[in-house]
């Protein structure tokens, strides 16, 4: 098993590890909040809440997995070397557990607030369920050779692939409706924080042990990084340059005061003309 060759990326590693926990799962509070304020959850797809649950799950499966079972790290450094280091921290167990949990309770919100006339698509549904009947497929295969790092790997791929189709809903959703609102500006920015950080923690350790092999070690965490980024540099655009929240025009005063001002005016007109002024010669 290696080691660290530099404390001080060490410290860097595990510091870029824990910023990017705190991005990812602070990211996801802005949206529980902002549901709870209205009351209501139109304006969020529901597609993507469905797909991110899966998502979550599957990247929960493999960080996991690597990181706690002895079988499946001994698979992992047979196929890499026993030379370099397990690609998953704790921070991504942390992440990953955390984030299911609030993503379930954000489908809870979604069941008991305001929905207006959204609704999960069929397409959705499909997806979750292919995923998850191909998923136990695996598993099936896996277990007659015991190829568990092979099994996780697949984990890892389903949670790349919707990571991409989970994105995709929110920012057509986006697009219809001409609109961001109701999806937290906190969270696509915490979300970019967050993407931001863990590729730099993977980067971190590849100038540490002086290979890039945790990089397509662990190819699944690289690319949700790089997919988050993408996507949330896309929720930016559509914010700040294609639809921009609109002012509340200030409106004018109600007509019955002004009608109101008039008749008080009226009888001062009037005794002003009962009276006219008379000029002295």
């Amino acid at each position: 098993m290696a080691s660290w060759n530099s404390i001080q990326l060490e410290i860097t590693y595990r510091v870029l590890g824990w910023m990017g926990f705190a991005c990812w799962s602070v990211g996801g509070y802005p949206q529980v909040i902002l549901n709870f304020r209205r009351k209501s959850v139109v304006g969020l797809s529901f597609d993507f809440v469905l797909l991110s649950l899966t998502k979550q799950s599957s990247y929960l499966i493999y960080n996991a997995s690597l990181y706690f079972s002895s079988a499946v790290q001994k698979q992992y450094w047979e196929k890499y070397g026993y030379g370099q280091m397990i690609p998953v921290a704790v921070n991504d167990v942390a992440f990953s557990a955390h984030a299911v949990l609030l993503t379930a309770f954000v489908l809870l919100q979604i069941a008991i607030y305001e929905r207006g006339t959204q609704k999960v698509s069929k397409i959705a549904i499909g997806i979750v369920v292919a995923v998850w009947s191909g998923a136990a497929v695996c598993v099936f295969v896996a277990l007659p050779t015991h190829s568990w790092l092979w099994l996780i790997n697949i984990f890892n791929s389903i949670q790349v692939c919707m990571t991409v189709v989970k994105y995709t809903p929110q920012a057509f959703l986006n697009f219809v409706r001409k609109s961001t609102d109701g999806y937290s500006l906190g969270s696509y920015l915490l979300d970019f924080s967050g993407g931001v950080t863990n590729y730099a923690q993977m980067t971190v350790l590849a100038i540490d042990q002086d290979s890039w092999v945790n990089f397509y070690g662990n190819m699944g965490k690289v690319l949700l990084s790089l997919i988050s980024i993408f996507f949330d540099l896309v929720f930016m655009c559509q914010r700040f340059l294609l639809y921009p929240s609109k002012k509340a025009p200030i409106s004018p005063p109600p007509p019955q005061i002004i009608s109101k001002d008039k008749e008080s005016l009226e009888p001062l007109l009037q005794s002003s003309s009962d009276h006219p002024l008379k000029h002295t010669v």
